[in-house]
């Protein structure tokens, strides 16, 4: 009996002492794993701290080129004033001033829209960056509880606009047509839906397609009548009028140009064209009848 009870000790006592070495290595490996864990944990504050920072600067640096440009847009601003105050004496170098302020206003646009898309870039990095940090671990694109991807069915807006006014501007015409038109298409409730149509009128005239074009500036003051290319419309359109031998209709709309717009550099231009024309800037109002 007394030997039995030994055999049972020594088998139990060769166990305990089989199982230490393995339970000594698992606590081994867990420690390693959690010294691993915890610089890689560190390694994503210090980054999360880097890119912080130059988050922080570039949107130091956006705000300084957006107060730069709204400078150059008040300048551009008081440079049509001035030019509307000379125009009387300057005669027909107006109509060339006026082009050359009209592209100043069109490469503002053209950095407005720059500016936003780096605005837009450094919030989808920040959003990105945010959804990577809060994402469950071990999800994966596609399964449950990973962030879907939206397919986009167009370009950004701002690329797509600055790509069709870079080719508007290189004489592109036909590229340039398809790409505004894809920006009303796709992005037509935003500011620069108007500019986009705009420059499709514009092409038409440019082209001599005078008939399309009196259509296609009348959907920018339909569609678009508080937009920044109203003016011009109404100016470009009166133009396509008088292009087409209609000469009252494009008096007509010269006029009502100088009546909604009194004080726009595109009113100064109508005034001038009708005097060249020998035709009075104002409707003439009809005399009261004498009463018998």
């Amino acid at each position: 009996m007394k030997r039995a009870i030994h055999f049972t000790i020594a088998g139990l006592l060769a166990i305990g002492l089989a199982a230490t070495p393995r339970s000594f290595a698992a606590n081994k490996d867990i420690v390693q794993l959690q010294t691993q864990v915890q610089q890689l944990q560190d390694a994503i504050a210090r980054l999360q701290q880097t890119n912080d920072e130059r988050f922080g600067a570039m949107r130091s640096l956006l705000e300084q080129n957006t107060d730069t440009i709204n400078r150059v847009a008040n300048s551009l601003d008081a440079i049509s004033h001035s030019v509307q105050a000379q125009s009387a004496d300057q005669g027909g170098k107006v109509d060339q001033v006026s082009a050359q302020v009209q592209s100043l206003h069109d490469s503002v646009d053209e950095l407005k829209a720059r500016l936003a898309k780096v605005s837009k870039q450094l919030d989808d990095m920040a959003a990105a960056q945010q959804n990577l940090q809060s994402a469950p671990q071990g999800t994966q694109p596609g399964q449950p509880g990973a962030p879907q991807q939206r397919q986009a069915q167009a370009p950004p807006p701002d690329v797509l606009y600055n790509n069709a006014l870079s080719d508007y501007n290189g004489g592109k015409y036909q590229l340039a047509t398809q790409e505004f038109g894809d920006y009303i298409k796709y992005y037509g409730n935003t500011d620069l839906a108007g500019n986009a149509q705009y420059y499709l009128a514009d092409i038409e005239y440019r082209q001599g397609n005078y008939q399309q074009a009196v259509q296609d500036y009348d959907k920018v003051l339909e569609q678009y009548p508080s937009g920044n290319k109203a003016a011009a419309a109404q100016l470009k359109k009166g133009y396509a009028l008088l292009s087409l031998d209609q000469r009252d209709a494009g008096v007509k709309e010269l006029r009502a140009l100088i009546a909604r717009y009194p004080k726009s550099l595109e009113a100064q231009q109508a005034r001038d064209r009708l005097r060249t024309m020998g035709a009075a800037t104002t409707a003439s109002k009809p005399s009261p009848s004498r009463r018998r």
